[in-house]
C-alpha cells in the first residue's frame, strides 16, 4: 500500500491547525494576569495545582510520543519484548512515589539540583546537575522530535528527507512558542486535557479492535500472527521472549534503564514542585499512575491489533515506519475510506498535541536548569534578578529549541520508544544514585555526588555512541537499519542499551567518592540533620505542610 493513501492531508491540516489553534488559546487564558517574570510563575505555574490536577499532568508529561507510537510500533513488530516498554514504564513508578516524590518535593524548590546541593557545595554540584539534566532532556526530545516528523510526514502525505526535516523545523518552533507564552502554568493545562485525549482515544481504539475478534485478546494475537506469516524476515511479531533481544543481558539491561530511568528524569521531578504541599505530591502520583497504567494496558492490545488489521509490511513502508503503527491502526478501524481518514486525523491530532506537551515539559526543565542552577546560583552566586532569570531561561528555550530540531533529524528513522530508553539510561546512571545517597545516606558528600553524576553521564554516553543504537558492530557484514548512522561501523559494545553497565558503576562511584575523603560524615553536618528532618516531614518546606 502507497504511503499516500493514508488519509487525507487537508483534513489532517484542518484537524492540526484546530488542535494548536485550542491549545494555545488555553495557554494564553489561563496564564493571562498572571505574573510572567516570577521564577516561581515560569518554572513551577506558581505551586497552585492540586494532586489530582497535577497527576493527570504528570500522565499528560509522561505519556509522550513514545508510548503512543513507539511502544504500539514495538509491541506491533516485537510482541512480548515490545511489551516490557508498557510493563516497566510503568512499574518504574513504584521507584518514584515510594522513594522519591515526598522527599524530593519537600526538599527542592524549582530543581533536581536543589535537592542534591542541598547539604554540599553549591557550585559544583548544581553544575554537574544542570549538565546532566541538559543532556537528558536533549535525548529525550530527539525521540519526540523523530516522533513529530514520522507521524506528520505520515498525515501529509509527505516522502523523502527534505519534506520531514521541515515538519520537525515547524514542531521545534512550535514547542518554542508554547514554552516562550504559557511558561509551566500553560503547559501543565495543555497536558491535564492531552492526557484525557489521550487516554481516552486509547481506550476508543482499544475497545474497537476487540470488538472486532469477539473481545478476546487471543484472537487479536492470532490473527496478528495469521496476518503477518509471509511479511519477511523482522517484520513477524513473536509471542515468545527474544523476538528481538535474543541476548537475556541485553534484555535485562533495557530493563534495568526503563524501571530506574523514570525516578531520576528531570522534567518528571520538576512535575513535584508544582503542587503546594506534600501530601499532594503523593495524590499526583497516584492519580498519575491509575492513569499511565490503564494506557499500558491499551498499548498491548493496539500493538497486536495494528499487526492484525493493518499488517506489519504495510506499516514498514509507511513515513516513520513502526512509529505509524497507531495512526495506521485509526485509519483501517472504521474500514479506510472517509470515515477511516476522519478518525485517523483526529488521533493523529491528539499524539501531535501529545508531542507538543512533552517537549514543553521537557523544554522547561532544561531552561529552568540553566537559568537557575548556572546562570542564577553558579554565574551570578544566588544574587541574580528574578526578571533576569527567567529572561535567561526564555532565551535557553529558543537554543534548546534549535538543538532539538538539528538531533531529531537525525533521528527521525528510529523507533521513539527506544530512544527514550536511552534518555531513561543516562537518567538512571547519571541522576539516581546522586538522589538517593542525598536523601537517605548520611555520610554522602559532595565528591561523591560529584563522581556519580559525571562518572554515570560519561560512561553511559560512551556506551551508547559505540553501541549497535548508533551504527553497524564493527565487523557486521550487513548493515544495521536500525542504528542513527547505519552506513558507520564503530560498534563495540554489544548492547543497545548500556544501563546494566552505567547504573551499578555509578553507585559505586558515588560510593567510593564518598569514603575517599577521608570524613566519617557529610561536608555540612547541621545542613544534613535539616535535609533529613525536612524530607521526611515537610518542616520548612516551599508551601503549606500537610500530612
Amino acid at each position: 500500500m502507497n504511503f499516500l493513501e493514508i488519509g487525507v492531508p487537508a483534513l489532517n491540516i484542518a484537524v492540526f491547525a484546530v488542535f494548536v489553534i485550542a491549545t494555545m488559546t488555553i495557554i494564553v487564558k489561563v496564564t493571562s494576569g498572571s505574573n510572567k517574570k516570577s521564577a516561581s510563575a515560569f518554572y513551577t505555574g506558581g505551586a497552585q495545582f492540586s494532586g489530582t490536577q497535577n497527576g493527570f499532568a504528570i500522565a499528560g508529561d509522561y505519556l509522550s510520543a513514545a508510548s503512543f507510537l513507539g511502544i504500539t510500533g514495538a509491541i506491533a513488530f516485537t510482541g512480548y519484548d515490545g511489551l516490557l516498554y508498557s510493563i516497566g514504564f510503568l512499574v518504574a513508578w513504584l521507584v518514584a512515589l515510594l522513594l522519591v516524590a515526598e522527599p524530593l518535593r519537600n526538599t527542592g524548590k524549582y530543581t533536581m539540583a536543589d535537592v542534591l546541593s542541598f547539604r554540599m557545595e553549591n557550585k559544583p554540584v548544581r553544575l554537574a546537575a544542570a549538565i546532566s539534566t541538559l543532556v537528558i532532556s536533549f535525548f529525550y526530545l530527539l525521540a519526540q522530535m523523530a516522533g513529530a516528523g514520522g507521524l506528520v510526514s505520515l498525515l501529509l502525505g509527505l516522502n523523502g528527507d527534505l519534506p520531514q526535516n521541515i515538519v520537525i523545523v515547524i514542531v521545534g518552533a512550535l514547542m518554542v512558542a508554547y514554552v516562550l507564552v504559557g511558561g509551566m502554568k500553560g503547559t501543565t493545562w495543555v497536558q491535564m486535557i492531552k492526557a484525557v485525549l489521550l487516554v481516552a482515544g486509547a481506550g476508543i481504539m482499544t475497545v474497537w479492535v476487540l470488538a472486532q475478534f469477539g473481545f478476546n485478546l487471543s484472537n487479536v494475537m492470532d490473527a496478528a500472527l495469521v496476518k503477518n506469516k509471509d511479511a519477511g524476515a523482522g517484520l513477524v511479531p513473536s509471542f515468545a521472549q527474544g523476538a528481538k533481544y535474543k541476548d537475556p543481558l541485553a534484555f535485562l539491561s533495557l530493563a534495568t534503564a526503563i524501571v530506574l530511568g523514570t525516578a531520576g528524569l528531570p522534567h518528571v521531578l520538576m512535575r513535584f514542585y508544582t503542587v503546594p504541599t506534600a501530601k499532594e505530591a503523593r495524590k499526583s502520583v497516584s492519580w498519575a499512575i491509575g492513569l499511565i497504567g490503564s494506557f499500558y494496558l491499551f498499548t498491548l492490545v493496539l500493538g497486536y491489533g495494528a499487526a492484525a488489521l493493518v499488517g506489519n509490511k504495510t506499516i514498514n513502508g509507511l513515513p516513520g515506519k513502526a512509529n505509524a503503527a497507531a495512526p495506521a491502526l485509526a485509519f483501517f478501524l472504521p474500514g479506510q475510506g472517509t470515515p477511516g481518514s476522519i478518525f485517523l486525523a483526529v488521533i493523529s491530532g491528539v499524539a501531535f498535541a501529545t508531542i507538543l506537551a512533552v517537549v514543553a515539559g521537557l523544554t522547561i526543565a532544561a531552561s529552568a536548569s540553566f537559568s537557575h542552577d548556572i546562570y542564577n546560583s553558579v554565574m551570578r552566586n544566588g544574587k541574580a534578578d528574578p526578571a533576569d532569570e527567567v529572561r535567561v531561561a526564555r532565551m535557553t528555550v529558543l537554543v534548546i529549541g534549535a538543538l532539538a530540531i538539528f538531533g531529531g533529524i537525525f533521528a527521525k528513522s528510529m523507533n521513539i520508544a527506544f530512544l527514550v530508553a536511552l534518555a531513561f539510561a543516562v537518567a538512571a546512571s547519571a541522576n539516581l544514585p546522586s538522589i538517593l545517597f542525598s536523601l537517605y545516606w548520611k555520610r554522602f558528600n559532595t565528591r561523591g555526588s560529584i563522581w556519580s553524576i559525571y562518572g554515570g553521564l560519561i560512561i553511559s554516553l560512551v556506551l551508547i555512541i559505540f553501541s549497535p543504537a548508533v551504527s553497524t558492530p564493527i565487523g557486521s557484514k550487513t548493515k544495521l537499519a536500525s542504528a542513527m548512522f547505519p552506513d558507520a561501523s564503530f560498534a563495540w559494545f554489544p548492547w543497545d542499551n548500556p544501563a546494566l553497565i552505567s547504573v551499578p558503576l555509578s553507585f559505586l562511584l558515588a560510593y567510593l567518592g564518598t569514603v575517599s575523603t577521608g570524613k566519617k560524615d557529610s561536608d555540612y553536618p547541621l545542613k544534613q540533620a535539616e535535609m533529613e528532618v525536612r524530607s521526611m516531614t515537610g518542616a520548612g518546606a516551599e508551601g503549606a505542610i500537610a500530612h
